[in-house]
């Protein structure tokens, strides 16, 4: 597949994330007030889409609280700056085994929970767009599993296209692709779908180029993708993706540090994305043109 870079490139700042990243980095919000005020800070920096997940305000800990969401939500919808919010959907699936000698009865971690209260918070709030995470995967820890089968994506998808919200399909290898394409084709979700290709996360598609234009040519010509990948390859998955005809992910979720030592804001990184997008010559596009991209409805402030 030949390279067609991306001329009108928007960015997606994911703000917080559910990984045990809050004692590692000051920046890192955890109530609702900060990750508001930090989603409101990268979309002054240039972030059309701000992804979302909630924590604990006490621990950090990752939480799907609805009360929590619907602040997050109500905070950032309030706000005098405009941007196309997407909540995370992806907690609820996860496993934790005993170990390899048995597994059984499943260990402390585990939060497996069905369709309907994996969205409630989706259904509370109608956020533009809530993520998909399109397959089961061995997720970096030694026994922990998360957990999206088939059942579970095809329930998950009905639900979200029935709500009118648009599913942001995570593709962390190129099954889940695979797989997402079937989902379309089932009528399950609508096409031109979405999607964030997931680059370099154990044990997922690794952040190697061959990797990535193998999932990039997985993607149909008509969908939208966007793409990211972890810790200090984040800034050149920015340049990667735009020139392979993609959008841009940064964010604290994936990456906590601006250069070596010196850890960032989700409103520093996206400035310096912007930077390396606009260098390239393309234009940052803002929250209303991707409504129209991507065919969004534009929630009202509550």
């Amino acid at each position: 597949m030949p390279l067609t870079m991306t001329r009108d490139v928007f960015v997606t700042c994911a703000v917080t994330g559910s990984g045990g990243t809050q004692d590692r980095s000051p920046h890192v919000p955890c109530s609702p007030a900060q990750i508001a005020d930090s989603a409101i800070e990268a979309a002054k920096a240039g972030a059309a889409v701000v992804h979302c997940h909630v924590r604990d305000p006490d621990t950090g800990a990752p939480a799907r609280d609805v009360a929590l969401y619907r602040e997050v939500t109500e905070r950032i919808r309030g706000a005098e700056v405009d941007v196309v919010l997407n909540l995370t959907a992806g907690m609820g699936g996860d496993m934790v085994f005993s170990g390899p000698d048995a597994p059984l009865p499943l260990a402390q971690g585990t939060d497996m929970i069905g369709a309907e209260a994996r969205l409630a918070h989706v259904v509370d709030c109608l956020p533009e767009i809530c993520t998909l995470d399109c397959g089961t995967m061995n997720f970096a820890e030694a026994d922990y599993v998360m957990t999206n089968t088939p059942g579970m994506l095809q329930e998950m998808g009905r639900r979200i296209t029935a709500l009118g919200v648009v599913p942001e399909i995570e593709a962390f290898d190129t099954g889940h692709l695979w797989h997402a394409r079937q989902l379309v084709a089932d009528g399950v979700l609508e096409a031109p779908a979405l999607v964030q290709l997931c680059m370099g996360v154990p044990w997922g598609a690794p952040n190697d180029l061959n990797t990535f234009m193998a999932m990039v040519n997985n993607v149909p010509t008509d969908w939208h993708f966007s793409a990211f990948s972890l810790g200090r390859d984040q800034m050149a998955y920015v340049a990667a993706s735009v020139l392979a005809g993609g959008h841009v992910r940064v964010g604290l979720e994936d990456n906590l540090y601006l250069d070596k030592g010196v850890l960032a804001t989700n409103a520093q990184l996206v400035e310096r994305a912007v930077g390396i997008i606009e260098r390239m010559g393309a234009r940052i596009i803002g929250p209303e043109d991707v409504r129209k991209k991507l065919g969004l409805t534009k929630r009202a402030p509550v």
